[in-house]
């Protein structure tokens, strides 16, 4: 078995338009979440979410490209554009052949979607855009980067809702790890921030009209955001035979299938995943230091994922560190875990661990260590990102420090 690490980071959502940006944010407490501004968000009992604000398509791509790319395409070549950067490869030859992309989304190009609907339904026009079907399928923003950056090897999407990403970044872990490519470009993206996406998560009665305060006794709901976090995957001796600079490796990847509800978590599908992860990582659970938790600010999730995470570590528990960025960007849907794994990596690397914002009031079941409101240095040398996804599909990866 191959060793797979991570040489290329790129980011855009509510936090910042680069990892940079990003993860000052993150260490800084900063809060992304505010009002919407979108088309007929007065007609909307939710008005807040993590939006990336003042973004302009015409100031990244030409008008031929906006045809073709939805924003959340948009921001997926955006966030490869950066990673691939860093990482500094070009693919030509064998190495094209042998690198490919793996993506998660959940909605794909939704608003695509809602623009259309809204143009046939509501406006009665006849004709749509010969390109709506390319530009809204889920595998739009898998094939742009593959054709922007000459990827020829396995390219595929993941929808498999709130665990899109890392169930997409698991699969790329396993086609390296296995032999079957040698560099994979993967992570996720999501932009439902419209009228028609907000007005469908309305209707579960899980959306928050104030602020995302996971774990915090007062919390009182999710909050979506939008944005894409996409990462250079490489084989390790591959990498350190032309000298890349490491960024993390990526030792577990775990999934499970909770086989119970289509809304409500399972305790028991999320200890799985999370003990499959380090199982797999093949480290004691005692060398965790830190968790990423999906952490959505609902009182399902969170008790939920603090007595999972209670059962798979036991006493160990109380020496944990979890947090949930999505106090601060919102929840990115598809996307969510990929712009999550930055902070995973930010702990890694710098030894700084993402807070938990909003946290105000003490929940004595989710009394774990949540790192509330301010960023903590700590050098942790093993971490998790735990996503847990509607319909009980559970997906957990594990990175080392470099």
């Amino acid at each position: 078995m191959k060793r797979v690490v991570i040489t290329g980071q790129g980011t855009i959502n509510p936090l910042g338009r680069s990892v940079a940006e990003t993860t000052e944010a993150m260490r800084e407490g900063r809060c992304g979440i505010g009002a919407l501004e979108f088309r007929d968000v007065e007609r909307l009992a939710i008005r807040i979410g993590g939006q990336v604000k003042g973004y302009d398509p015409e100031a990244e791509f030409n008008r031929q490209q906006i045809a073709l790319y939805d924003r959340f395409t948009q921001f997926t070549l955006l966030a490869a554009r950066e990673a691939i950067s860093q990482s500094g490869l070009s693919f030509g030859g064998e190495l094209a052949a042998r690198s490919g992309v793996v993506l998660g989304t959940s909605g794909g190009g939704l608003q695509t979607s809602d623009e259309n609907y809204r143009s046939v339904y509501e406006e009665g026009k006849n004709r749509v855009h010969p390109f709506v079907v390319p530009k809204l399928m889920n595998n739009a923003a898998a094939s742009h980067v593959s054709m922007a950056f000459n990827l020829k090897g396995p390219s595929f999407t993941v929808a498999t809702a709130c665990a899109s990403s890392n169930h997409a970044m698991g699969q790329a872990f396993n086609l390296i790890r296995c032999g079957m490519a040698t560099v994979m470009v993967t992570g996720g993206s999501e932009s439902m921030l419209c009228f028609g996406g907000v007005k469908a998560w309305e209707g579960l009665r899980v959306m928050s009209r104030d602020a995302c305060r996971p774990f915090s006794a007062n919390r009182n709901g999710m909050v979506q955001g939008e944005g894409a976090g996409v990462f250079v995957f490489e084989e390790y001796e591959h990498a350190r035979a032309r000298g890349a600079e490491i960024l993390a490796e990526v030792i577990g990847f775990a999934m499970t299938s909770d086989a119970a509800d289509i809304v409500m978590p399972s305790k028991q599908g999320a200890a799985r995943a999370i003990r499959g992860a380090v199982e797999d990582a093949r480290v004691p659970l005692e060398a965790v230091g830190y968790i990423n938790a999906h952490g959505t600010g609902t009182a399902a999730n969170d008790k939920t994922e603090c007595a999972a995470v209670a059962d798979v570590f036991g006493a160990h528990a109380d020496s944990l560190m979890i947090s949930s960025t999505k106090s601060m960007h919102g929840h990115l849907i598809g996307g969510t875990g990929a712009v999550e794994l930055l902070a995973c990596i930010m702990a890694l690397r710098d030894g700084v661990i993402a807070p938990t914002i909003g946290y105000e009031e003490a929940d004595p079941e989710c009394a774990l260590d949540v790192v509330p409101n301010e960023a903590r240095e700590a050098k942790v040398d093993v971490v998790l990102s735990n996503a847990f996804a509607f319909g009980g599909l559970n997906a957990v990866l594990a990175l080392r420090a470099a």
